[in-house]
């Protein structure tokens, strides 16, 4: 298993490690202007740079723990995963009974479906000037929009999911005695399960996208926040640094919820159990 991980790790591995094998050398040779587009050890430097505490911290003053949170890049960090979980649990915790109940019951549907089929074009950006005028600055305009950015994704595919459920599983459900809430809960809600979590997986990444668009506008500290400063005075490697950081937490938040999908998802792909 291990050395199947690692084969798979390698294998991916190879075009990033050649696109940066090109970049650099590039760079080196002078064919890209570094201010435009600096080279990949420029970026490493800075991204270090930015890893780094702030101020010093002596022995009495503080932990190894204190330093080591106490940088730019940690701090940012913090704060974008802070806003784009709970903007995420609060417009999936929204989305996931709305969906469950309009997918179930053809009634809700058509009560719910021509608003909702108008709101979902729109844009989360286009609701800034909106969430600054209703909530001010800071965090809960950032909330707010990642939750929006979030509710759709979930909503539509829990939805789909519910819909798209065997209609065989529903009669041989009804055959043996089941109740609506056995029914709902032994087949409607595990039949869209991967639905859900494929809708989930899509509002997380809209929410990584939503957060930095957030932060460039509403708040004053954030990843988003330091791109935009940063454009400001031209720092081109410290850009690319805090998009680097950015594309690094969505993958690792990402092969976490494939990981989390693979766990729940056995009885339904015929995964082996060991």
């Amino acid at each position: 298993m291990n050395g199947a991980f690692l084969k798979r790790v390698l294998h991916g591995a190879i075009v990033p490690l050649l696109a940066l094998a090109l970049w650099q050398a590039l760079a080196y040779f002078g064919w890209i202007n570094p201010q435009i587009l600096p080279s990949p050890l420029a970026v490493a430097r800075k991204w270090c740079e930015y890893l780094a505490p702030t101020q010093a911290y002596t022995a009495d003053q503080g932990s190894y723990l204190v330093w080591l949170v106490s940088g730019e890049l940690p701090h940012d960090a913090f704060a974008s995963l802070t806003r784009v979980i709970g903007g995420f649990l609060l417009g999936a915790g929204l989305a996931l009974p709305l969906g469950l109940l309009m997918g179930a019951k053809p009634g809700v549907y058509k009560l719910f479906d021509p608003l909702l089929q108008i709101l979902r074009p729109i844009p989360p950006i286009a609701y800034i000037p909106l969430a600054i005028l209703w909530f001010g600055l800071g965090n809960p305009p950032a909330f707010f929009l990642i939750s929006i950015g979030s509710f759709f994704p979930v909503l539509m595919n829990t939805i789909a999911g519910v819909q798209q459920v065997d209609a065989i599983y529903l009669r041989a459900a009804r055959n043996l005695g089941a109740n609506q809430m056995t029914m709902f809960r032994r087949v409607i809600l595990p039949a869209a399960t991967p639905y859900i979590l494929a809708g989930a997986r899509i509002g997380m990444g809209t929410a990584f996208i939503v957060v930095i668009v957030a932060e460039m506008i509403a708040v004053n500290n954030g990843l988003g926040f330091r791109i935009l400063e940063a454009r400001e005075y031209f720092w081109s490697d410290k850009i690319i640094a805090g998009m680097f950081t950015i594309g690094f937490f969505g993958l690792a938040i990402d092969l976490g919820m494939n990981a989390l999908n693979n766990h729940l998802l056995k009885w339904h792909r015929g995964l082996d159990h060991n």
